[in-house]
């Protein structure tokens, strides 16, 4: 577990499917991700979680859930995937739910995560894309410490609408600025 100020990042359980799936239920969180779909059945989100927990074990990704340390209310997920350790690189992909927004609470966890990536799994590079309309994950990144690297025009066809994307990244060596 990682705990920042306000908050608790714990790695995901099967008990969160209700939790994740209700969240998820907000057509706004999956508009401006690239990889959740909508509608999201409760079916498919313990189907994911399941896969979450055998990429875990299998040292490929982390999910962590994103939960008040006072309320212990979940906010959103943090996920590192396509962990690379002959490169020393992951993926990082993120939400949170539309009742958590505005609140710093990804801010506050992704500085946490960040410094688990670097100092815990001993990556040198986390990489993380955003469709180039959501404004809030960009602004998120960039004050998590990231550069951004390059645009992937139309990268993703979402909802039947192609995107461009946004890829960033951060190296241990930038760690400081944090």
């Amino acid at each position: 577990m990682i705990k920042t100020q306000r908050l608790h990042l714990r790695f995901i359980k099967d008990s969160d499917a209700e939790a994740i799936q209700d969240a998820l239920t907000h057509r706004q969180i999956a508009d401006s991700m690239i990889s959740i779909p909508y509608p999201y059945s409760i079916e498919e989100t313990k189907q994911d979680i399941k896969k979450y927990q055998q990429e875990q074990k299998s040292g490929k990704a982390c999910v962590f859930v994103i939960e008040g340390i006072e309320d212990k209310n979940f906010y959103g997920l943090v996920e590192i995937r396509n962990i690379e350790l002959e490169h020393s690189q992951a993926e990082l992909s993120f939400w949170l739910a539309t009742k958590a927004w505005g609140k710093g609470y990804m801010t506050e966890a992704l500085q946490a995560i960040v410094n688990y990536c670097f100092k815990t799994l001993n990556l040198n590079r986390l990489y993380c894309y955003h469709m180039l309309k959501n404004h809030a994950s960009g602004k998120t990144i960039k004050q998590s410490g990231f550069t951004q690297e390059g645009t992937l025009r139309q990268r993703v066809k979402k909802l039947g609408v192609f995107e461009d994307v946004a890829l960033w990244a951060i190296l241990r060596k930038d760690i400081n600025v944090l």
